[in-house]
């Protein structure tokens, strides 16, 4: 093992060209672990909804509360690499991270689940930062371009990648463990992480180490907290008042948190965000259009695992090899333009990816309606594929906008903010979509039951089944796909379901009609539900385009170096 070093950018530079490539394939390594289990979760949603009888605010709270739990520890986990060592702190969360992944993978209860995530999300915000600030000790400044490239790419494929990878994990059904594996995959990857850190991350502390601000994060953590628990639980409990006190309550803590910064920034410059960074009008306007395209690209990729499940009742493979052309079309725009074309073009590849985007998701959209519920996945194809090209563009210029005008020195703290309002807008716009998305499929229930019945009806007759008798089957199955829909657990079946009349004198071939109406209903209900979902997701686009007009139209050179 390599001796100590007070500085890890000294002993970094004992580095031969190999042991670099080690050193980055390891970080690299946690990275993906984090980008996986950021999106690897929502292919898994229906399976874990049915296996632990988890209601829709569960299923909300294990997506957003490992990205929450990130995003309020971030900036102070990189903080904690500068003070107590980089190679130290990323042992420590990789450890913390696989420990959570095993208990997850053991979860027995929705609540547990939750927690377990939570606790992931907090050894990420340890383990990433670490990333960041290990490829900026090892190599200068004009080497960071491919280093940073080849991050974008892998963070571009491992979110799209995620759900895919998912899907054969439940498919193999590894042992009978169902969803598990999603989970307890990262065991024997984070062990190995561990033992190859040991050897080949380089020691030592940051040469001008700031101190913790933990006052600061608690008023963060906080304010979040108070913003979106509401906005999960609401829904379920009918929306109370206490709801809309707590969304109230959260901005004070807001309020405080920037307070905290500027008075920890004059007493000591050691703040989690540096007040400075934001005199710079592109650093504030980056992060602005950062957090709304987060909103709506995280939103979407769980509506659509959703939609395609148990919407369109695909397999959780099926559903997430729907997801390629996003991968395609991410990496091809990122090896295609990413070193050539992007960077010329400033702020319009910002504008141009995020039109693309929402042009992608307009042409999804129309095929899910012009398909109907008979829709295939070769039919999702060219939507999906421009949805990806927009995403690419977008993120292979959205570090270069945000750290246009940022002076060098606070390089770190600027990134550890992008990435920690990464995973807020993440968070948040899984909140709001999920008000937005499950609110639809309760209150659109019994319109969309509605365009069954005229097919149903014709079904009936045919089988010769009196009028009146058609009218009671109808209703009572109309009954239990309304109260189904408004249930907050599916596993439970609703006492209308219990006494629908599909007696058993009316034959298996009624029986086979009234299942594929309600089927049908089904796949309608969740169309326009994603429907609903599309315009907020557009909206947030929409603004994020806006708001790139601010940004300044070309970015220096090395700021896509990092």
């Amino acid at each position: 093992m390599a001796q100590a070093h007070t500085s890890a950018q000294s002993h970094a530079l004992t580095f031969s060209d190999k042991q670099k490539k080690i050193a980055i394939t390891v970080v690299a390594t946690a990275f993906v672990m984090d980008l996986l289990d950021s999106t690897i979760v929502n292919i898994a949603i229906p399976s874990i909804q049915q296996n632990l009888h988890a209601s829709y605010a569960d299923i909300q709270w294990i997506v957003a509360g490992y990205l929450l739990a990130f995003a309020t520890l971030l900036v102070t986990g990189g903080r904690m690499g500068d003070v107590f060592g980089y190679k130290k702190i990323f042992m420590i969360g990789v450890a913390g991270f696989t420990v959570a992944s095993l208990l997850s993978g053991l979860a027995w209860d929705p609540s547990i689940l939750i927690v377990t995530r939570v606790l992931q999300g907090s050894m990420a915000a340890l383990m990433v930062p670490q990333v960041i600030s290990t490829m900026q000790i090892m190599y200068k400044p004009h080497e960071r371009g491919a280093i940073n490239g080849l991050f974008g790419m892998l963070g571009g494929l491992s979110a799209s990648l995620g759900p895919v990878i998912g899907g054969l994990l439940i498919k193999a059904n590894i042992v009978g463990l169902d969803w598990r594996p999603i989970f307890l995959i990262n065991v024997p990857i984070g062990i190995v992480a561990l033992i190859l850190a040991t050897r080949y991350l380089p020691n030592g502390k940051s040469t001008h180490p700031l101190k913790l601000d933990v006052l600061g994060t608690i008023f963060l953590v906080l304010a979040l907290g108070l913003l979106i628990f509401p906005l999960i639980q609401g829904r379920e409990y009918g929306w109370p008042a206490w709801a809309f006190i707590l969304v109230a309550c959260s901005i004070p803590f807001f309020v405080l948190f920037v307070l905290s910064q500027i008075r920890k920034d004059r007493k000591d410059g050691s703040s989690l965000i540096a007040p400075s960074l934001f005199k710079k009008r592109s650093f504030g306007v980056g992060l602005g259009i950062n957090l709304v395209f987060e909103m709506a690209m995280l939103g979407f990729f769980l509506t659509f695992g959703l939609f395609a499940q148990i919407g369109l009742g695909y397999t959780p493979i099926h559903a997430a090899l729907n997801g390629l052309p996003i991968a395609v079309g991410i990496t091809f725009a990122m090896i295609a333009f990413g070193q050539s074309v992007i960077p010329k073009l400033g702020r319009k590849a910002l504008q141009i990816g995020s039109v693309v985007m929402a042009l992608g998701l307009l042409i999804t959209n129309l095929a899910i309606f012009h398909f109907g519920p008979g829709i295939n996945s070769f039919e999702f194809i060219p939507g999906l594929l421009i949805t990806g090209l927009g995403m690419g563009f977008f993120f292979g210029s959205l570090f270069a906008a945000v750290l246009n005008d940022v002076d060098p020195q606070h390089a770190g703290s600027a990134s550890g903010t992008l990435n920690a309002i990464q995973q807020i807008g993440g968070a948040v716009g899984i909140a709001i979509i999920g008000v937005i998305f499950f609110g639809q499929l309760t209150t659109g229930a019994s319109a969309n039951f509605d365009t069954t019945t005229a097919k149903l009806k014709a079904e009936l007759t045919a089988q010769h089944i009196p009028a009146t008798t058609q009218s009671s089957i109808i209703s009572g199955v109309k009954k239990c796909f309304v109260d189904r829909n408004a249930e907050q657990d599916s596993s439970v079946v609703p006492a209308s379901c219990k006494t629908v009349s599909t007696a058993p004198q009316l034959g298996s071939v009624v029986s086979s009609d009234i299942a594929n109406a309600a089927k049908t209903a089904n796949t309608v209900n969740f169309q326009y539900a994603f429907r609903a979902a599309f315009f907020f997701e557009v909206g947030a686009i929409a603004l994020s385009v806006i708001l790139s007009f601010f940004l300044p139209k070309q970015f220096r050179k090395e700021a896509y170096e990092g």
